[in-house]
């Protein structure tokens, strides 16, 4: 009978015209009859209908854009027009897109529709939420094909974490802070690729001062978290600050990806072997084993799915250099360390 089912379910993809990655498209399709053999409640299946319904339709739509590099702004929905915060987004916003980037937010107003209106209508996407009270979409994004509305709120978060080559967190209330901390929880934990978490606040505000004082005060003192850390994110207070750093995450740094318990790092330009032989030098206590080296295209790459992170290099040949390690899955803030480190190391011409 398994057999049977097996050879109907591969005809069923193969006639619908599924021609790109048909083995994960049968595997959807497996689940959902084994969740119908399992005799799942209704409002299971209700909500993994209309979840997988949202994670699709997002897919979708940002395909599309999948060769540009994004930014995701998150702070207040309350703050209005004439505050310093509000005028500051508006500005980051503008100069993200100028620097190449695309805008990401929540799609509401406030931090949100300051940004969106920086970036303009056509280098922006609003991942909007719908809630019991009214929530509309900032006027800049309202009616775009790239506003899309989620009924749940972990379908949104795992658009704005695929999706989102950095993260710019404005001063806001308790959405703002469980952004912020998801995305720390997830980078320092290895379930989502490290990128560039920035703190911003106006030149005199102290917002995330305060916050960063709770973190050292009781999380660190109470050795809840580790001091390595506070590697995964930058308290800046300028916009400029906040984009040069984005910008220098990427000068030779591209991505990386998990081979088994290797990390494969692909690099713009190989490093000389002075620089190479300074990495090992500064990281070697994090190492499993081996040393750090410096590759081609591994062969143990090719078992897996084509890379979905790099947003640079996505459709291109993938002739990048690797810097390939075998590190401790205890320490992603040092692991951010090693990145910083490589962007300012030495290349070869």
């Amino acid at each position: 009978m398994k057999e049977k089912e097996e050879a109907a379910i591969k005809a069923l993809v193969a006639e619908s015209g599924c021609a790109h990655s048909p083995e994960m498209v049968e595997e959807l399709i497996e689940t959902a009859l084994r969740l119908g053999r399992d005799k799942a409640p209704v409002a299971d299946l209700k909500l993994f209908v209309r979840a997988l319904k949202e994670l699709r339709y997002a897919s979708k739509v940002f395909q599309p854009y999948s060769d540009r590099r994004k930014v995701a702004v998150f702070g207040s929905a309350r703050l209005a027009p004439e505050t310093a915060e509000f005028k500051m987004a508006e500005e980051l916003g503008h100069k993200i897109v100028q620097n190449g980037f695309m805008v990401i937010t929540g799609g509401g107003d406030g931090i949100m529709g300051a940004a969106q209106k920086g970036a303009g209508r056509d280098n922006g996407f609003g991942l909007n939420i719908r809630l019991p009270f009214e929530q509309r979409a900032n006027e800049t994004i309202h009616g775009d094909k790239k506003l899309i509305n989620f009924n749940y709120f972990f379908t949104r978060k795992v658009n704005f974490v695929k999706e989102t080559d950095a993260f710019v967190l404005f001063p806001g209330g308790f959405g703002t802070q469980d952004e912020g901390f998801e995305c720390l929880t997830l980078m320092q934990t290895g379930k989502a690729k490290i990128t560039p978490l920035i703190l911003l606040d106006t030149a005199e505000g102290r917002y995330w001062e305060t916050w960063e004082f709770f973190i050292k005060n009781d999380l660190l003192r109470m050795k809840l978290i580790s001091q390595s850390d506070f590697h995964l994110f930058k308290i800046m207070h300028s916009c400029e600050e906040a984009i040069e750093h984005i910008q220098h995450f990427y000068k030779v740094f591209d991505s990386y990806r998990w081979v088994r318990e290797k990390m494969v790092i692909r690099v713009k330009r190989p490093l000389t072997a002075a620089s190479l032989a300074d990495l090992n030098e500064k990281f070697r206590d994090t190492l499993v084993s081996g040393t750090i080296e410096q590759t081609g295209v591994l062969p143990e790459e090719a078992e897996q799915q084509p890379w979905s992170v790099g947003a640079m290099f996505r459709g291109q040949k993938d002739d990048l250099t690797r810097i390939v390690l075998t590190p401790k899955k205890t320490d992603f803030g040092t692991l951010r360390l090693l990145i910083d480190t490589i962007n300012d190391s030495q290349t070869e011409a």
